[in-house]
């Protein structure tokens, strides 16, 4: 495998990976965690497209693709923790009400996940928490941030994308709050 950054000249792997017409899960295009919910909602699918496209354009960076020759065959979201909007405002994600103004800006966020059918289950998940892991402390940050799902029970359509907390927790993530009963807040110490 070989992850790479979402820059301008990948663009089009992201559109075949994601489907030119579905946008990942829902149409979503990776915006869902960078708007608040009315926001999110107010956009239709080609303007979710657009707006992430815009911002890959400018050189944000916003995670990164995973490749097994081509095409691509997974994704995964990760930047800085301020940059996610839902994520630092959500009940659920917020960060910890200790957490100095400074350490928010040396945070990163891994929001989610997308893999191509008939890669999924087979372990991708891991080696993508791992390479954003590594991609965000090349960036300076110091922490990472997540909230998975806990697979306590069978999951909902869509309801991994977020990924799985047994699997960051594997990765080193360690427990930082519980708002919700199955997303954990699991944080990475990079540095």
């Amino acid at each position: 495998m070989e992850f790479r950054p979402l820059t301008p000249d990948r663009w089009d792997d992201l559109v075949e990976l994601f489907g030119p017409e579905k946008g990942a899960n829902s149409g979503c295009w990776c915006m869902w965690p960078l708007l608040r919910a009315k926001d999110w909602q107010a956009m239709a699918r080609e303007e979710r497209r657009d707006a992430f496209h815009n911002r890959v354009s400018t050189g944000s960076e916003p995670g990164l693709l995973g490749y097994h020759d081509k095409p691509a065959i997974c994704w995964v979201a990760v930047g800085p923790r301020e940059n996610y909007v839902r994520f630092q405002l959500s009940r659920t994600t917020r960060p910890l009400e200790e957490d100095t103004p400074d350490q928010i800006g040396k945070t990163y966020a891994l929001t989610c996940f997308f893999v191509r059918k008939g890669f999924r289950n087979s372990g991708l998940m891991f080696q993508l928490i791992t390479a954003a892991s590594i991609y965000a402390r090349s960036k300076g940050a110091h922490y990472l941030d997540a909230c998975p799902i806990e697979a306590d029970k069978p999951l909902q359509w869509g309801e991994g994308f977020v990924g799985i907390a047994s699997v960051f927790r594997r990765c080193g993530f360690e427990e930082v709050a519980r708002r919700s009963p199955r997303r954990p807040l699991l944080r990475l110490c990079l540095t």
